[in-house]
């Protein structure tokens, strides 16, 4: 059995700052996850896509953000689960008792939920014959973009994914962005800088048209796309890339007893707890009035629902704030010399 003041689920960037919240004011806390990897969904699904909306960063990508965390975390050791799911949540006098998949339990008076629902996919290509290439020349995500290079790829999808790896991949690829309908749903500087790149010769833009079928042995060598009037063009391809979102599934935290609605949880605003006392949900998974699925409004919820922890996890003492930059207490914890 593990004891600790609160434990975190989900090592994505929210639950990463999470952990340095709790930690930077004194309480133990561990992680688990069920990926086999730290970052969560920055990792899994854009580990070199460029993030431009972290505060103090101009740009970074998904892994530098990742690292940066860990990094930050570092002085205090904080013990990570990966590859387990949280299965079971229960009630255990003031505390929780919870279980993973793998059999590992926890006793804590405080749970945080960070970041995702629980396990979540890509919604994959219609055509059945898509199956033999993936991960080998169709992928969902982008992991190593070098592969790529001096190759031809097809890129599907109009979100701010797919436009973002068009542009991205145009600069040492040559690029087929196709889309099924004429608009796309990204942000417009990115949207004009396809538009002038397709007007340039280094995007072949196809709207209006959807992945039929896929031709090849052990790679992948051509694709057929179907337009909205019935045309059909085969395209030589060496990659495909589907941008067309995730499919989440909730999996057991549906069964802990919280307050689900379209897969969120409801939470306050003061201490991100939800229905359930000493439970909270920070990141993605939450929800409130004005909610932005932004990762800096992650970060400020892990801090709130971090101070809020203290309360249930130190009943006898009285939580006070410091600032970082003259707290003698904090700098001691992180290993820094005081002045």
């Amino acid at each position: 059995m593990n004891k600790t003041d609160a434990l975190i689920i989900g090592a994505g960037p929210t639950g990463l700052f999470t952990a340095h919240q709790l930690k930077l004011i004194g309480l133990d806390c561990e992680i688990v996850d069920n990926l086999d990897k730290i970052g969560g969904q920055c990792i899994e699904l854009y580990p070199d896509k460029p993030i431009y909306d972290i505060p103090a960063v101009p740009e970074c990508t998904g892994e530098e953000l990742t690292n940066n965390l860990i990094n930050q975390i570092k002085p205090f050791n904080i013990k990570t689960h990966l590859g387990e799911r949280v299965d079971e949540v229960k009630k255990d006098g003031e505390n929780w008792f919870v279980k993973t998949n793998l059999g590992k339990t926890f006793l804590t008076p405080n749970v945080i939920i960070a970041g995702g629902v629980g396990s979540f996919e890509p919604r994959k290509f219609p055509p059945k014959e898509c199956e033999k290439f993936e991960n080998k020349s169709i992928f969902y995500s982008v992991k190593d973009k070098t592969i790529f290079e001096g190759k031809t790829v097809s890129i599907f999808g109009g979100g701010d994914s797919a436009l973002d790896w068009a542009v991205e991949l145009s600069k040492s690829s040559q690029v087929n962005l196709i889309h099924r309908r004429d608009d796309f749903r990204g942000a417009q500087a990115t949207v004009d800088k396809v538009y002038e790149l397709a007007k340039s010769g280094k995007i072949n833009l196809y709207t209006k048209y959807q992945l039929m079928n896929v031709n090849g042995e052990d790679a992948l060598e051509s694709i057929e796309i179907k337009h909205d009037s019935k045309e059909i063009k085969k395209i030589k391809t060496d990659f495909a890339l589907g941008f067309f979102g995730l499919i989440m599934q909730l999996g057991p935290i549906a069964d802990w007893g919280l307050n689900i609605d379209k897969k969120t949880v409801a939470v306050d605003t003061e201490r991100f707890e939800t229905n359930q006392k000493g439970i909270y949900a920070v990141g993605d998974i939450c929800s409130y009035p004005g909610k932005l699925k932004l990762i800096l409004s992650g970060f400020h919820e892990g801090a709130l629902a971090a101070r809020a922890c203290f309360k249930l996890a130190r009943p006898n003492e009285k939580y006070r704030f410091e600032f970082t930059t003259s707290s003698k207490t904090i700098k001691d914890r992180l290993g820094v010399k005081s002045d």
